[in-house]
């Protein structure tokens, strides 16, 4: 008894004992994904009694890889990246690993100097919404793409939905835009559309885009051209309440998104981190360097009320 009894002080010791920092760095704050992983964190850090240094690096490498070297150098406890670019910041996180800082990133990517990375599966997620889209097109109609290759999520969404059309003959592709990798892809997102829109106007039946904030884009300027509800199946990928809203709105022809947990997974790392750090090890959480989360087809059929998300 007295045996069994030190073993059990010896695991919740380091619990009931422990004051720790979490340092949290978002990527680019100013990206609504990436500002609601962030703050998710932030306020599920809080609420377990850490003291939390949050981060934002305004989208510049450079500045990433800085605040990811004072976080190491302050000797925090744990560090969680959200959309970290864990390619460009090789030498940082080898730093961390050989201090004993556990990181755990979100939708990032795996590195072997990270514990592993939060994410969804792209390809479950591409096949989602590319078999969905296909449905309420009947198998059949034309179909216009637009693509954006420069992230690893959304290049993988429009890879599977190449799959599903090589198997799918009956939708034809009549046009397709790729987003280029600038601070106005808005307006490029929107010319591209435009000129597409205008060359095959009645000779397609739905758009397709790799995350919602083009299918925003591409909505705004379907209604400038008169377009209506029903006239048009229009879908993206991330889900948040400028979707929700939209999905709900008579008047809008964005029809259908897969909502991606960024809440649960911003909390989900803030849980790891707090598991590593205190004593577990990767391997005890997950099998692999992906822990997976569950996305969430949302249409008219089971969009939130306002201010609500679908888990």
């Amino acid at each position: 008894m007295k045996l069994r009894l030190l073993v059990l002080l010896a695991l919740i010791m380091p619990v009931i004992a422990w004051s720790a920092e979490i340092g949290i760095i978002a990527f680019q704050m100013s990206a609504d994904t990436h500002a609601r992983t962030a703050n998710a964190a932030l306020g599920e850090a809080e609420a377990q009694g850490f003291k939390v240094t949050l981060l934002n690096s305004e989208g510049s490498v450079p500045k990433h890889a800085e605040q990811l070297d004072t976080l190491i150098q302050k000797g925090v406890d744990g560090i969680i990246l959200a959309m970290g670019k864990t390619q460009e910041l090789d030498a940082q996180l080898e730093a961390a690993k050989q201090k004993g800082i556990p990181v755990v990133t979100v939708m990032s990517g795996a590195s072997p100097h990270t514990a592993f990375d939060v994410n969804v599966n792209e390809a479950a997620v591409g096949a989602q919404i590319g078999m969905h889209l296909l449905g309420m097109m009947d198998y059949q109609g034309g179909l216009m793409m637009q693509r954006y290759e420069g992230h690893g999520g959304t290049r993988m969404r429009g890879r599977i939905l190449d799959v599903i059309l090589e198997q799918n003959t009956g939708v034809n592709l009549v046009g397709s835009h790729t987003m280029a990798k600038t601070k106005s892809w808005r307006e490029d997102v929107r010319a591209g559309m435009e000129a597409l829109i205008l060359k095959n106007r009645g000779n397609f039946e739905a758009i397709w885009t790799s995350f919602d904030g083009q299918a925003f884009v591409i909505d705004d300027l379907l209604r400038e051209q008169g377009f209506k509800r029903g006239d048009i199946i229009l879908t993206g990928v991330d889900g948040g309440q400028e979707a929700f809203a939209r999905i709900r709105d008579p008047e809008s022809l964005f029809t259908a998104t897969v909502a991606i947990p960024f809440e649960v997974m911003g909390r989900a790392a803030v849980n790891s981190i707090a598991s590593l750090a205190g004593g577990a090890a990767p391997e005890d959480i997950v099998a692999g360097p992906f822990l997976y989360m569950d996305a969430v087809l949302v249409d008219s059929a089971n969009v939130p009320a306002e201010g609500q998300w679908p888990w």
